[in-house]
């Protein structure tokens, strides 16, 4: 097959690994790829090692004439059968430039929110006639594209994993004074924003039932906590001098390597990366019971699953695993387990190639 691919240019390298590996991989199997990108990619090094074809796109606007008559130019003049695009600035691009080709036009989606057929924007990204097939991240999100998208392109709409390999982690965890905490604590990591649906309040309730365990630190990661209301809800929480504020880091997987567990308030999930980077590194998680991370985390196998928005509920299986050693052992065996084998980044690899090669069987 002859690939072209608008991928996601990520914030990080960790953050777009598992789907540049997929690439490079289909590459190593003997099929032509080429990836257009910025030059700010973060995976542009080892796509350039590769045998990856890379071209810079010409700009990073959503809706460019100009990167569409490039897009359009390449897959004529390459005789392209597949363009795959990941990105949500890509797929607008890609899909009015497969028009008048024979390429196939695969979108990306990995999120269960959105898609309103009152938005018109959507009729020139996911609702964009062109396209002939949606790859979703988990079973929730194929669900919510099924029930928005045409039901011409419905057996087209699969989920494929963003799999995973543990050979990806083998950098050493973190030194947890660098974080000023030390590996005596029970160090929870738990990564958000500060919008509603990533339920971190719900996390705040939780420390606030743990106000008496003494050795215990919360790592908050990400950008945007050092405002109301979450000044305010920190400081209520009575817990403000055990948690930690790191802002937006690049090595998450290496502070979930050094942490006891990662927690997952969110409402509603696709399927969150740091889960499967948590897991990767032996770390368990506790996840509310959003779609997209109970299709990963099996309740006292890898983690545990709470009710949505329920802090008293986390709170208690901190607790039940901060007194238990065996059992965070036997949690931390099986969350790589889950990698290696449901997560796996070649089984990952397999999906993709088979849908792609039925797509192009298809008039």
């Amino acid at each position: 097959m002859k690939i072209l691919v608008i991928p996601n240019r990520g914030r990080s390298y960790n953050a777009v690994r598992p789907e540049a590996e997929c690439y490079i991989a289909l590459s190593k199997a003997g099929h032509e790829v080429t990836v257009m990108s910025s030059a700010t990619n973060a995976y542009i090094d080892e796509y350039k090692r590769s045998s990856i074809t890379f071209i810079e796109l010409k700009t990073l606007k959503k809706h460019s004439w100009s990167v569409i008559k490039q897009i359009h130019q390449y897959i004529k003049q390459h005789n392209i059968d597949i363009v795959y695009a990941t990105e949500s600035k890509g797929i607008p691009n890609a899909a009015s430039a497969c028009i008048a080709t024979k390429a196939k036009m695969i979108a990306y989606r990995g999120t269960t929110g959105g898609l309103y057929k009152s938005d018109l924007s959507n009729y020139l990204c996911m609702f964009h006639p062109r396209i002939n097939g949606v790859i979703c991240v988990s079973e929730a999100v194929t669900k919510h594209v099924k029930r928005k998208v045409h039901h011409s392109i419905h057996s087209n709409v699969i989920t494929i994993y963003k799999g995973h390999d543990l050979a990806w982690y083998q950098d050493d965890a973190i030194e947890l004074t660098s974080l000023a905490t030390q590996s005596e604590n029970f160090n929870i990591i738990c990564i958000g924003s500060p919008r509603p649906q990533k339920g971190m309040q719900y996390m705040l309730d939780a420390m606030t039932e743990l106000n008496d365990i003494e050795k215990i630190k919360l790592i908050l990661v990400g950008n945007n906590f050092d405002c109301e209301p979450y000044i305010s809800d920190i400081k209520a929480t009575g817990m403000n001098d055990k948690i930690l504020q790191t802002g937006f880091r690049t090595d998450v997987p290496q502070i979930a390597k050094s942490c006891d567990v990662l927690v997952l308030p969110s409402e509603r999930e696709g399927l969150p990366r740091v889960v499967l980077e948590s897991l990767a590194v032996g770390t368990p998680v506790i996840t509310s019971a959003n779609e997209g991370a109970m299709e990963i985390i099996e309740d006292h196998i890898n983690g545990y699953v709470v009710p949505i928005g329920d802090g008293k509920a986390i709170a208690e299986r901190i607790r039940i695993l901060s007194k238990n050693t065996e059992l965070l052992k036997s949690l931390s065996d099986n969350a790589k387990q889950t990698i290696a084998t449901k997560m796996s980044h070649i089984k990952t690899v397999k999906c993709m190639e088979r849908y792609f090669l039925n797509v192009l069987t298809q008039p």
